[in-house]
């Protein structure tokens, strides 16, 4: 989950020196052929009323070994619904570990009716939903109450560091799936997914994470590279300790500047009449919290957890605001526990799982927890608000049951044109990385949105943003790329709300109907 930190904290991880080879790492998923997909009905409700078809896909388990054991992608089509055809359009919704089944049905949120020529593909990577195998290795991993998430204390440090030691090893249990998990693997599915198609190039919607599973995509098949739009793009000079590092820093600044919405909208919600009250307030009620769990069962870090999803995207302000007033006013912790369970579904643990398993074995994360402290030691004190939590949700790759891999080097120089979407203040992806991906892919151009705090929030609505990518799926058109190193265009970011019953009027302020498409999957694609 998120972090910026000092040079001194972060100094020497050198993914980049730590390459693969295209050439080879593309020629074992080139000897696979998979089988054509036997497409039928869809359980799933969403899916069923688009109209769309589901179906497996096999693939080798290890692709060092394409008649060994196979796994199940599953798989889901909406087709073309315009005379014209430009072939498919794969999306992922990030994670790792988010279910992108569903989105499948994210065509109709392309204006210009862009998105009716192409057959849309929805999919749940290896190990994720309804694929086979689906992992899990704690349901209760997130239940309520946990420890404090700083470690102030000798025992509360033991608590954690035992507590991530025991999900990883529960992790064990799912067996080889584990040694073949990584970023990679899942590259080779999405050209294996392809192949079963009947298809020479894709077309690809990557958010978040689905932006490096994209790079390392296209870095080792470009010549199967057609059209690509990145959202909230990963750098690929920070997988992934790093990344979770340089994240922190960027979610305490953008909690800042949702508790001055909240102080903005002091007439609605009461909590303090400045950004630095709401501040003051919400750290006071997080030490009650951890001294008497709301309603026994939200302490101090769900209280952090629920807040979080305010420092990802606007989407859900009013919400939050709406729960944090009703408990200090009101004692409301029901409120609070329903948003707590709907990122954190009690007794499930696939997303989860999923995002541990890849992210602990993409590439070596530091095995010396005397570098864990230090590093987050340093970030907490710059940014209090998130820095330990993200700690504590990484500290299962200090122990993890499979061995790590080594990262592919990005190098987009053979990728034609594709679109690179960021809003400047995303804190789960922050901006640093669209630019360097930018400078990776020549033929790139970038949509950048200054003040922005949404992460991966295209197709909700900005025409400024809409609009451009559909122009770029309709006639692979691209905003005209600018000399040096900043983004080719700007645009006004999603927009804040403006919250029912204050003076500032009743503007239209919710999201969407379009962000409804994408809620589904994304709302399991955390921490990316």
């Amino acid at each position: 989950m998120k972090k910026f930190v000092a040079a001194l904290a972060v100094a020497g991880i050198g993914v980049g020196t730590m390459a693969l080879a295209p050439s080879a790492t593309a020629a074992s998923a080139s000897d696979f052929d998979p089988k054509p997909i036997s497409w039928g009905a869809c359980t799933r409700p969403s899916l069923v009323k688009a109209g769309a078809e589901c179906g497996f896909l096999e693939v080798p388990l290890d692709y060092a070994k394409p008649g060994g054991e196979k796994i199940s992608i599953a798989v889901s089509r909406v087709k073309h619904k315009s005379a014209r055809s430009q072939g498919v359009m794969l999306v992922n919704p990030g994670g790792p570990g988010g279910s992108g089944l569903g989105l499948s049905t994210l065509g109709r949120a392309v204006p210009k009716k862009a998105g009716e020529e192409y057959d849309w593909i929805g999919f749940d990577p290896r190990g994720v939903g309804e694929s086979k195998p689906s992992l899990t290795c704690d349901g209760n991993y997130a239940s309520y109450n946990r420890p404090q998430y700083v470690p102030t204390t000798r025992a509360l440090e033991k608590a954690w560091f035992d507590k991530a030691k025991g999900y990883a090893e529960a992790c064990a249990k799912n067996g080889a799936i584990l040694e073949h998990i990584k970023t990679i693997d899942v590259a080779k599915d999405v050209d294996s997914l392809r192949k079963a198609l009947g298809e020479k190039q894709i077309n690809y919607y990557g958010f978040s994470y689905g932006t490096y599973l994209g790079q390392v995509y296209s870095t080792l098949f470009p010549q199967n590279v057609r059209r690509m739009v990145f959202d909230g793009t990963v750098d690929p000079r920070d997988v992934w300790y790093k990344a979770n590092l340089n994240q922190d820093i960027a979610f305490d600044k953008n909690i800042k500047t949702y508790f001055g919405w909240l102080a903005e909208y002091d007439d609605v919600y009461h909590l303090g009449k400045t950004a630095s009250a709401v501040e003051k307030l919400w750290y006071a009620e997080q030490r009650k919290l951890y001294d008497k769990p709301a309603g026994g069962v939200i302490g101090g870090s769900e209280w952090t957890d629920i807040f979080l999803q305010a420092g990802y995207y606007v989407f859900g302000w009013e919400d939050i605001a709406n729960a944090f007033s009703g408990w200090v006013h009101k004692g409301d912790w029901q409120t609070l526990k329903g948003l707590y369970d709907g990122s954190h579904p009690p007794g499930q643990d696939n997303g989860y799982a999923v995002y541990a398993a890849v992210q602990c074995t993409d590439v070596a994360w530091p095995q010396s927890w005397n570098r864990w402290k230090f590093d987050n030691w340093v970030t907490h004190f710059r940014a209090p608000f998130e820095t330990w939590g993200n700690a504590w949700f990484n500290a299962p790759c200090l122990n993890w049951p499979a061995k790590p891999g080594k990262p592919v080097e990005i190098d987009g120089r053979k990728v034609p044109g594709i679109l690179l979407v960021n809003e400047e203040n995303d804190a789960a992806t922050p901006y640093p990385g669209s630019i360097e991906v930018r400078k990776r892919y020549p033929n790139s151009s970038l949509i950048s949105a200054p003040g922005g705090t949404t992460h991966s929030g295209s197709l909700s609505g900005v025409s400024c943003v809409d609009d451009k990518i559909a122009d770029y799926l309709l006639t692979g058109k691209l905003p005209v790329r600018k000399p040096g190193n900043g983004s080719d265009v700007q645009c006004t970011p999603v927009p804040q709300p403006v919250p029912a019953g204050s003076s500032a009027g009743a503007k239209k302020s919710d999201v969407p109907s379009v962000a409804e498409v994408k809620k589904e999957a994304l709302a399991q694609a955390l921490p990316f």
